[in-house]
């Protein structure tokens, strides 16, 4: 077992802090040497692989998941309220349905990629299509498949559904993990060349350009000097709404677990969806009301920095060395995203939809509520509520198409 130099919380915090602190000063450098770096490589993507690198050398502990459920459970729902301060709802429905085409072609990557990828993989390892028992191949898969649409309460689903071992629920979870965030970093560089790709497929991005205009004249022509009452009310607003949201979550999910658990299949029993759909609708609320007017002292900037904090967060626990513990599985998976992606990028080509439906789409399958949202934010903060409004999206339809990968991924194996 590799020995980790770094494992209290407070200490891995700190240099996770100090990471983003290097990125954001080397990144706003008039160094050439710095400034040609980062014409290639998005600061985003720094903040997310240098902690996955710092985990896989053991400088830190990838293991102990305290620093993520703070982040994802406490600064990311506060991080969507500050951003939907400034959502403008038309401009939004202005951006048309490629968003919803892009998502559920990304669905559909993953449902039919699960089959195709067990059937390459087994033609030079045939062991992949034996056994019929708790620990076949197939089975582990759909626990992938209910990840990669929906999300953790649509992965347990399967594993309940499919009756899933153990061992190879292990193994499936590392290959979710690992796969999953090696996309995520993929899209996070195709972030920054957003316009050099748009351009060489024809893409027709005035809309999401539109908007990214109008929040940057709004803030050219409304952002103020804020003052230390203005950042108490921020955070205030912030993390107010964020209790509120953790409040209803624990009152919602027992209750709909009681009272309807036929309905578990569309993650309502997951308080992290509750969560997230309440801290989301609340401020979309807050975005009509004279609230608002907080983003005149920065409110976004504050939650973006909370996203930063997330994205170093979710990079500290991939483990790149990982990938050498089990090469088969890993290939599999790797075939499985690949074809998700080939068929995200050939329908983004067919329809001329920008890279931002097409990585968005994506990232709300693959990554749910937790990452879509940095994703959006990659390309302008103001889109991250429409990775969230996706990744639900997700939530809603993971258990079903997971099912329906997995009985396709039955017939295939002879289970």
């Amino acid at each position: 077992m590799q020995q980790v130099m770094f494992t209290n919380p407070a200490t891995v915090l700190g240099i996770l802090m100090l990471v983003l602190g290097a990125v954001f000063y080397t990144h706003q450098s008039r160094h050439p040497f710095w400034q040609g770096f980062y014409r290639f490589v998005p600061a985003l993507l720094l903040c997310y692989f240098i902690p996955s690198l710092l985990n896989s050398f053991g400088v830190i502990d990838g293991d102990d998941k305290t620093l993520y459920y703070v982040a994802s459970r406490f600064l990311l729902p506060t991080a969507l309220v500050l951003l939907t301060l400034k959502l403008d709802l038309r401009a939004i429905a202005r951006l048309g349905p490629k968003a919803i085409i892009m998502f559920f072609t990304g669905t559909l990557g993953i449902v039919i990629g699960a089959p195709i990828a067990l059937l390459v993989t087994s033609a030079i390892f045939p062991e992949l299509l034996g056994g019929h028992g708790p620990e076949a191949v197939w089975r582990g898969m759909t626990t992938v498949a209910g990840s990669w649409i929906g999300g953790g309460a649509n992965q347990t689903a399967m594993k309940e559904i499919y009756g899933v071992g153990d061992n190879i629920f292990s193994a499936m979870i590392a290959v979710d993990v690992i796969v999953a965030n090696v996309w995520m970093a993929v899209l996070l560089f195709m972030a920054g060349k957003a316009k050099e790709i748009d351009a060489a497929n024809g893409a027709d991005a005035s809309a999401i350009e539109a908007l990214k205009d109008k929040m940057s004249h709004w803030e050219a022509n409304n952002a103020r000097m804020a003052h230390l009452n203005d950042l108490i009310f921020i955070v205030a607003i912030g993390f107010g709404v964020t209790g509120l949201a953790h409040l209803g979550a624990d009152i919602l999910s027992p209750w709909f677990a009681d009272n309807f658990p036929e309905l578990k299949r569309y993650s309502l029993h997951s308080k992290f969806f509750w969560l997230i759909v309440i801290a989301t609708a609340v401020g979309i609320a807050l975005s009509l009301t004279r609230v608002a007017k907080l983003e005149e002292a920065g409110a976004s900037k504050v939650g973006s920095a909370f996203i930063y904090v997330l994205v170093a967060t979710i990079g500290m626990h991939m483990d790149i060395k990982a990938i050498l513990d089990s090469p088969v599985y890993f290939l599999l998976g790797g075939i499985w995203m690949l074809v998700h992606a080939s068929l995200m990028l050939a329908m983004a080509k067919i329809i001329k939809a920008p890279l931002f439906y097409m990585a968005v789409g994506s990232q709300a399958n693959v990554g749910g509520a937790a990452s879509a949202p940095v994703v959006a934010s990659a390309f302008h903060p103001s889109l991250a509520p429409v990775g969230v409004l996706l990744a639900v999206l997700g939530y809603a339809v993971g258990t079903y198409m997971a099912w329906f990968s997995g009985q396709i991924l039955q017939v295939l194996a002879g289970g």
